[in-house]
């Protein structure tokens, strides 16, 4: 990959962002007793485009896609806006730092897997530490009711985290080759 970013580059980054989008109104909870954490398949999308062209490029795409799901599509606003970027701005920069370095099957594994580590550590840290904040207006007992609260629920969420990742990752390791040809690929060919 040439380090600028080309027109073909942004343009099928753009569409990559479209796809997010529409894929994040296909959202559903995976663990009924926290049903407030819902999957969807929005980040799949994004963690494709950060494998073809890199970590820079893929968090460009996470910022844009958690900033319109978070303030023009109904969203969380900040605290949904800011934890959707650190799961998936984590999960993206180190997959995709781990996978330029050597493009195999195998590094890709080892990149999936260390990025799910990672941001299931980060979204614990980040449940602990900003969820209390964002909750804690009308909830008595605030903010330590709020982080009691958390902790309870800290196994669930992990949960949570695990299964979204393994998602993400399965999902992404399955079609990220029969993608990574058309973004590759200069111009769009018609057939």
């Amino acid at each position: 990959m040439k380090n600028k970013m080309t027109t073909d580059m942004i343009a099928k980054m753009g569409m990559m962002i479209a796809v997010a989008l529409v894929l994040g109104f296909i959202r559903f909870p995976i663990i009924p007793a926290v049903g407030f954490l819902t999957y969807d398949f929005a980040d799949i999308p994004i963690l494709i485009t950060a494998f073809a062209y890199g970590p820079i490029p893929g968090l460009i795409v996470t910022v844009l896609v958690c900033f319109i799901q978070a303030f023009m599509l109904g969203g969380d606003g900040i605290y949904g806006f800011l934890m959707h970027f650190l799961a998936s701005g984590a999960f993206v920069l180190v997959a995709a730092t781990f996978y330029q370095r050597k493009k195999t099957k195998k590094q890709a594994v080892v990149a999936l897997i260390l990025a799910s580590i990672v941001m299931i550590v980060l979204m614990a840290v980040a449940n602990i530490y900003i969820t209390p904040f964002y909750m804690a207006a009308g909830v008595d007992g605030g903010i330590q009711a709020v982080k009691q609260m958390v902790f309870q629920l800290m196994p669930l969420i992990v949960l949570f985290n695990v299964i979204k990742a393994a998602l993400n990752s399965g999902i992404t390791f399955v079609v990220y080759k029969k993608i990574s040809g058309f973004l590759h690929r200069e111009g769009i060919r018609k057939r």
